[in-house]
């Protein structure tokens, strides 16, 4: 979906088809068929945007035959649909029954993050609309923060570095640019976007004409990120927002109640890691890496003060009391993104891939039902950006 900006620039609005796992190209092509096109139908649109998510095999299956790349995009445009960002966080595996810290791997230490990372890059640039010249890939805030040293470091640097170099060479050749943006997520070496700053400030930084941040909703509200504030932050230091990621995390208010914690523990479940944060009165963060183990009897959380929890929840259907949804966060922060007289980035994803993790009563049961969830999140983000002075574009 596109929207005019009140200053003349196109903003563009997708959804992230890693909720629709596929490890092959096969796969990929029947995600456009039985998903993406019955959302874009259910929203009566003849063109929507798609966030697309290409797994290691899928992405090298692409790079060796360029034939399969021309029938991606003419399958894309048939169904309606186009693609100006790569969700290029998850390598592999995503659809796997138990995914939790395996997503972080390879990391930006490893020569498979770069690899992939190339690959993926040159294929957006190979599947951008004919009118579209920029494109965005999001990536893992460089590694998980175990063992995360000062030599690793050095090593996810100079990788992204190495990156930059063929993005500037892939302009040159195409005509096209495609931004790389880190996204920062609790538990990983940049959590906040202040650990972005530093890490994209620091000497031996990769180039920020190429590589920025991809601000996720969910994760700013999951560690308590007043959004004003870290909008200035990435501002005053010149680190660019390649792209947005619409979500909303989960939010309990009273977590020391018998009542919240029975339902916050139907949201602990054994496929994704749900990171859960809490402020305390002083205004530090403190954390644990799972809603699990933040519910266990010796859990190292205070249940005095309000918890979030990393889990998107669908934009449109916050939790039942006792519990809620970040929404406001993501109220805010969008505001600030596309309200001013600028757009501090052009790409908005909305990024809810735990449809198939939510409780059961919660969980969509059919593809039409999935199809009518997503449609939903893009009918209350189409709505938010409307009402920010946006304009929908046919």
């Amino acid at each position: 979906m596109r929207f005019r900006h009140p200053d003349g620039s196109t903003v563009h609005l997708a959804y992230c088809t890693n909720v629709h796992p596929a490890e092959n190209l096969d796969g990929v092509l029947a995600q456009l068929r039985d998903h993406c096109e019955p959302v874009r139908r259910r929203l009566g649109r003849d063109r929507l945007g798609i966030g697309l998510w290409l797994a290691r095999d899928a992405a090298r299956a692409l790079i060796a035959d360029p034939a399969a790349v021309r029938a991606l995009r003419a399958e894309l445009d048939r169904c309606g649909l186009e693609v100006v960002t790569l969700n290029g966080f998850p390598y592999r595996g995503f659809g796997d029954q138990v995914v939790k810290h395996r997503v972080y791997r390879p990391d930006w230490t490893e020569p498979a993050r770069l690899e992939h990372t190339t690959d993926l890059v040159r294929l957006l640039a190979a599947l951008l609309p004919d009118d579209v010249t920029e494109g965005s890939v999001s990536t893992l805030p460089l590694a998980w923060r175990t063992g995360f040293d000062a030599h690793r470091a050095e090593t996810a640097h100079g990788a992204l570095t190495t990156l930059a170099g063929r993005l500037g060479a892939l302009r040159e050749l195409t005509g096209r640019s495609v931004r790389i943006g880190l996204e920062p997520e609790p538990g990983c070496a940049v959590e906040t976007t202040a650990d972005a700053v530093r890490a994209l400030t620091a000497r031996g930084a990769p180039p920020r004409e190429w590589v920025g941040v991809c601000l996720d909703t969910c994760h700013l509200a999951t560690v308590f990120e007043e959004p004003d504030q870290a909008l200035d932050g990435l501002a005053s230091a010149g680190v660019p927002i390649v792209k947005a990621q619409l979500s909303t995390a989960l939010h309990a208010d009273d977590p020391h109640e018998p009542a919240v914690r029975e339902a916050l523990a139907a949201f602990a479940e054994p496929r994704f890691l749900h990171q859960t944060r809490t402020r305390a009165p002083d205004g530090t963060v403190l954390g644990t890496d799972d809603l699990d183990r933040a519910l266990a009897a010796d859990g190292p959380l205070p249940a005095t003060g309000p918890w979030r929890a990393h889990f998107h929840m669908p934009l449109h259907a916050a939790p039942e009391s006792p519990l809620t949804s970040t929404l406001p966060v993501l109220r805010a922060t969008l505001a600030r993104l596309v309200g001013g007289p600028a757009p501090l980035t052009h790409h908005l994803e909305v990024e809810t891939y735990t449809w198939q993790a939510l409780p059961p009563a919660l969980r969509p049961r059919t593809r039409a039902q999935l199809a009518d969830g997503i449609a939903a999140e893009l009918g209350l983000a189409r709505d938010l950006l409307t009402d920010l002075g946006l304009k929908e574009l046919p």
